[in-house]
């Protein structure tokens, strides 16, 4: 119980720090930014360019599903392209440079390259054909309303002021994503899963995959799970499709998407996610 409350309470003061930070730099900064310069570059240019950008950015903010939630809401606020910023969301859990360090020592090159090629395309491919397929209208009014960048310049009242109310709108879905985290953190049931899925089998890689989205676990903590998990018997494939959805898609970062996306984009999302770590799980266990 004690761990528990202890998790809880750095999970929340970590997503807090971090909403607070980012939101405020942004609105500080932001009357300086010739956003309909980049908006209509964005536009104007390749969806592929902008998608590669996002998977660069990514790469460089190795942050876990849920820290990735601040740093959408401000894109989506600042009007970045609905496309761009899927593919960020996709991408940023599952593309961190530490965990990929790690993975090169225990599981080889080999199997980092192929992950970061896997990841990456279906990151970008996924992420625009959401934006193809018309999903930016399922993004709720409340994070794109009040959006009218003026001249007022620098101003630290007026970026402190901005950030208190987009965290009016998400804090709520902050603590209780937090709450959720703390307690699946505390209740991952690593050697169950390792008893039941250390078969060679295809058909435990989708359910690997279905039973890592409850899971939430960041790269880093997976690994030394993953490392356990295959000492005990469970191959590759599976492995790899848990990794990927319990760092992708997680409950408490479901809990925090529902304060911007509308419940169609949220089972998509999750079953894009899903389509990801199957896939990525398929393949490895084909090579």
């Amino acid at each position: 119980m004690v761990e528990t409350i202890q998790s809880f309470i750095m999970i929340a003061l970590q997503l807090t720090v971090l909403f607070i930070g980012v939101s405020f730099v942004l609105n500080l900064f932001r009357n300086y930014i010739p956003y309909e310069k980049v908006e209509k570059k964005l536009k104007e240019s390749h969806p592929v360019f902008g998608g590669l950008i996002a998977l660069l950015f990514a790469f460089i903010t190795p942050f876990c599903s849920c820290s990735t939630i601040p740093i959408i809401v401000n894109l989506l606020k600042n009007q970045v392209r609905f496309g761009v910023v899927m593919v960020f969301l996709f991408a940023s859990p599952v593309l961190d440079p530490t965990i990929l360090t790690i993975m090169s020592v225990i599981m080889g090159w080999e199997v980092t390259i192929l992950y970061i090629l896997i990841t990456a395309t279906l990151s970008l491919t996924i992420g625009l054909l959401l934006e193809k397929f018309g999903f930016q209208k399922s993004v709720k009014r409340v994070v794109m309303s009040g959006y009218a960048p003026s001249d007022k310049g620098f101003s630290w009242k007026g970026a402190w002021v901005e950030t208190m109310t987009l965290m009016k709108t998400v804090y709520p879905y902050l603590i209780l994503g937090a709450a959720i985290g703390a307690i699946i953190h505390g209740l991952v049931p690593a050697e169950f899963i390792s008893a039941h899925f250390g078969q060679d089998a295809w058909w435990l890689i989708p359910i690997a995959a279905v039973v890592g989205i409850p899971l939430y676990i960041r790269l880093s903590s997976m690994i030394p799970i993953s490392q356990i998990l295959i000492m005990n018997g469970m191959t590759l494939g599976p492995v790899m499709a848990m990794m990927i959805s319990s760092a992708g898609a997680s409950l408490p970062e479901l809990v925090l998407l529902k304060s911007i996306f509308r419940k169609s984009l949220i089972v998509t999302f999750v079953l894009s996610v899903l389509t990801m770590s199957t896939i990525s799980g398929f393949i490895f266990y084909i090579i």
